[in-house]
């Protein structure tokens, strides 16, 4: 199917399954993280794993629905402190922001970040990864122009730093460790 035809609506029933299929998801994330069993999920569904991949044809594609109205969230707060806040400041907050929303998101950070990418079918622009990439990126530029952050940083770079602090600190469950490390983090993105 080209990337450009219409898709037809779903009929109730797969609606149905599609929504016990992310509710299920939702459940076993907050609990397993972004490592829980698809097949467990199916089976919490009622439905096959044929019929979850064929509405989820990979894990990250399942993890990007379920996470997809927080990380919009995210990625509003972003806007909103770009129009309200200094460029360094900006930047900050919503690195702490994030970083408080990789933590409660169980390993979400790193499987996004290190997942195969999508089939050709799935829109690009559309992913969870690049919508907080952009948001970054935009925030990382208006630190940089106005002197608050180092010129050589990339939005890749802070990225992998929060991921970094999630992967490191999900198994003790330490918010406050990760508080703490995100702050060492940000002083050596700030300009001295």
């Amino acid at each position: 199917m080209p990337d450009t035809a219409v898709r037809r609506p779903l009929r109730a029933d797969a609606r149905r399954n599609h929504q016990r299929i992310l509710d299920a998801a939702q459940q076993a994330f907050a609990v397993h993280g972004a490592g829980a069993s698809l097949e467990e999920i199916a089976r919490r569904a009622g439905v096959g794993s044929a019929t979850l991949h064929r509405h989820f044809p990979s894990r990250r594609s399942l993890l990007e629905a379920v996470f997809r109205d927080r990380v919009e969230a995210l990625c509003a707060k972003a806007r909103q402190y770009a129009r309200d806040s200094e460029p360094g400041t900006a930047l900050f907050s919503w690195l702490r922001d994030f970083n408080a929303y990789a933590a409660t998101c169980r390993g979400l950070a790193a499987s996004l970040a290190h997942e195969e990418r999508e089939p050709a079918r799935v829109r690009q622009d559309e992913g969870c990864t690049v919508m907080i990439t952009s948001a970054a990126g935009e925030l990382l530029r208006r630190a940089q122009r106005s002197g608050a952050a180092r010129a050589g940083l990339r939005v890749d770079d802070l990225l992998a730093l929060v991921g970094a602090i999630s992967l490191a600190t999900e198994h003790r469950g330490d918010e406050e460790q990760a508080r703490r490390l995100l702050d060492l983090a940000i002083d050596g993105v700030r300009v001295p």
